[in-house]
C-alpha cells in the first residue's frame, strides 16, 4: 500500500512539473519581438520585459493580463527563485499607464475604465505580496504605472538614467498604484511633497529619497542581470548581496547632496498641515523663493486632485497595502465620473496647451462632502484582493 501511495505521489509530482513546463512553453507566444511584454525564463529567474519602446513602455491592460498570471505561476514554480522586471530601450522603464485609452473608455462608459484600474491594482498587490525576490531595474523614466510595477517589490535598482515622478495631480488624477501606501512612509514629508507637486527625482536621488533600494550605473545593469540569473537557488539575502556588490562599484556622485537636502526643513515644516489650504497658507506666510515656487506649482494642479491626494496619503499612512489599493480603486472610479481627469489629459497629453480649466478651480469650492463621496464604498463593485 505504501509503495502504491509513493508511486501515485511521484506521478502527481511529475504531472505538476509537466504542467509548469507546458505553461513555460506556452510563453513562447509572448516572446515574439513585437509582443508588448516579453516573458522568459533565464537561469534561476523569471524575466519580464516591457516591450513598448515607442510608447516608453507605458502599461496597458493587455500587458497586465500577460504579466499577472505569469507572476503567479513563477511564484509557485520550484525552479524559479526570483523575478526580474525591466523595460526595453534606453529611455524608460515604464513611463506610466495607458492614460489615453482609459480616458477614451471613461468618456464612453466602456468597461476598460473599470477593468484597467482593477487589474492593475491586483497586479500591484501581487508584486507587493510575492513570496520570491522581485528585482525592478528602473533604468530610465519611471512614473505612474511604472512605479506600481516596481516600488512594492523587494528591490528597486535605479541608475543615473532614472527619472521618477508621480505627476498625477497635474492631470486631475491622484498618485495611485499604491502611492497612498509608500509615499507617506518616506522620510518626513517628502512623500506628500512629491505627491502634491509632482516633483521629479533623478538618478541617485531616487535612492536617497527612499524609493529605490540600490543605485547601479546604467552601463553595469546588463552585467548585474547576468549575475542575478546565474545564481544557484538564491535566497533574498543572496540577491541583496549581488545588488550591494554592484552598488559598491557605482560610487560616482555618491557624495553629492540629495537634491532636496537644502529644502528638507522647509518641506517638513510647511507641508506639516491638517489640510491643503493650510499648506497654501504656510507657503504664503513663509514667502521664501522656494515656498513661492511651490505655491506656483500647486496652483496649476487640480484643486480636487490636491484635496483627494492629501487625504489619500493621510489615511494611507495607517493602512495595509491591500486597504490602500481598495481605497485607491474607489478614487479611480470617482475620477472617471468627474471632470478634471478628462480635462487634465486633454491639456497635458492631447492638445498639450498646459492650460487645464479645472472644475471647481478654487480649493475652497472643493467641498468635504464631495471628497467624502470619492472615498465611499462601491459596494459589490469594490476592489477584491
Amino acid at each position: 500500500m505504501g509503495t502504491s501511495l509513493l508511486a501515485s505521489q511521484l506521478r502527481l509530482r511529475t504531472f505538476n512539473r509537466l504542467q509548469v513546463i507546458v505553461k513555460h512553453l506556452s510563453m513562447s507566444s509572448n516572446t515574439a519581438s513585437n509582443a508588448e511584454v516579453l516573458l522568459a525564463k533565464s537561469g534561476c529567474a523569471g524575466v519580464i520585459t516591457l516591450n513598448r519602446q515607442k510608447a516608453l513602455n507605458a502599461l496597458n491592460l493587455n500587458m497586465i493580463r500577460l504579466i499577472y498570471p505569469q507572476l503567479k505561476l513563477w511564484e509557485e514554480d520550484p525552479d524559479t527563485f526570483l523575478v526580474i522586471i525591466k523595460g526595453v530601450g534606453e529611455k524608460a522603464f515604464c513611463a506610466g499607464g495607458d492614460i489615453r485609452a482609459v480616458t477614451e473608455a471613461g468618456r464612453t462608459g466602456d468597461r476598460l475604465a473599470q477593468d484597467f484600474f482593477r487589474e492593475e491594482y491586483i497586479l500591484n498587490n501581487a508584486i507587493g505580496t510575492l513570496k520570491k525576490p522581485y528585482v525592478a531595474l528602473i533604468d530610465g523614466i519611471t512614473m505612474g504605472g511604472g512605479v506600481g510595477l516596481s516600488v512594492h517589490g523587494h528591490f528597486r535598482v535605479a541608475s543615473e538614467k532614472t527619472l521618477f515622478a508621480m505627476p498625477e495631480t497635474g492631470i486631475g488624477l491622484f498618485p495611485d498604484v499604491g502611492g497612498g501606501y509608500f509615499l507617506p512612509r518616506l522620510p518626513g514629508k517628502i512623500g506628500l511633497y512629491i505627491a502634491l507637486t509632482g516633483f521629479r527625482l533623478k538618478g541617485r536621488d531616487v535612492q536617497k529619497a527612499g524609493i529605490a533600494t540600490h543605485f547601479v550605473e546604467s552601463s553595469k545593469i546588463s552585467s548585474l542581470e547576468k549575475d542575478l540569473v546565474t545564481l544557484k537557488c538564491p535566497s533574498k539575502d543572496e540577491v541583496a548581496s549581488v545588488l550591494d556588490s554592484y552598488q559598491k562599484k557605482s560610487d560616482a556622485v555618491e557624495n553629492e547632496p540629495f537634491v532636496l537636502a537644502e529644502h528638507l526643513d522647509k518641506i517638513n515644516s510647511l507641508f506639516s498641515a491638517n489640510s491643503v489650504e493650510e499648506i497654501f497658507a504656510n507657503l504664503e506666510q513663509d514667502g521664501s523663493t522656494f515656498a513661492m515656487k511651490q505655491l506656483e506649482t500647486l496652483r496649476r494642479m487640480s484643486p480636487t486632485s490636491l484635496k483627494m491626494t492629501f487625504r489619500q496619503l493621510k489615511d494611507g499612512s495607517t493602512m495595509t497595502l491591500q486597504e490602500v489599493l481598495t481605497m485607491e480603486y474607489r478614487l479611480s472610479q470617482a475620477c472617471m465620473r468627474g471632470h478634471d481627469f478628462y480635462e487634465g489629459v486633454r491639456a497635458v497629453l492631447i492638445d498639450r496647451d498646459q492650460n487645464a480649466k479645472w472644475k471647481p478651480d478654487l480649493l475652497g469650492e472643493v467641498t468635504d462632502d464631495y471628497i467624502d463621496s470619492c472615498f465611499s464604498s462601491l459596494g459589490s463593485n469594490d476592489l477584491k484582493l
